[in-house]
């Protein structure tokens, strides 16, 4: 039986953190879904934009069914998050290449990934805040 050997040494370092990275990239996409089925409109409802709402909903329908199934659409964005979570942990202590250019891009991706990360998770916090927090507050 013989074993395959890996000629470039770079290539498994760079992948959990190219990864992280994309992992990262879905979760921010996936948690501004939130911030636009709950925090949007009441954003434009509060500013006095409800006309600016509708004309939104209007042209935008799909919007309705992201607010009518927030629970879901909540859901898949938390998953999104620990998902992405989970692999920026694990990805935090990956090596970086020797070569002086290859250690530099890849500090300034870890860097970027996790500000990608915070970002994401800060969209998803004000969403939650809106969608279940607010609502129950306001009364």
């Amino acid at each position: 039986m013989s074993s395959v050997t890996n000629t470039n040494p770079t290539e498994d370092v760079t992948v959990p953190l190219s990864n992280a990275k994309r992992a990262n990239w879905v979760s921010l996409f996936a948690s501004t879904s939130t911030l636009l089925c709950c925090a949007l409109p009441a954003l434009l409802v509060s500013i006095g934009a409800g006309a600016a709402l509708s004309s939104l909903v209007s042209n935008v329908p799909q919007l309705i069914w992201v607010s009518e199934h927030k629970p879901l659409v909540f859901g898949l964005a938390g998953a999104m998050l620990l998902l992405a979570g989970g692999m920026q942990w694990r990805a935090r202590n990956a090596p970086c290449p020797a070569d002086t250019e290859l250690a530099a891009v890849c500090a300034q991706t870890r860097k970027t990934s996790l500000r990608v990360y915070y970002v994401s998770v800060v969209i998803y916090a004000v969403g939650v805040w809106f969608a279940f927090v607010a609502p129950y507050w306001v009364d």
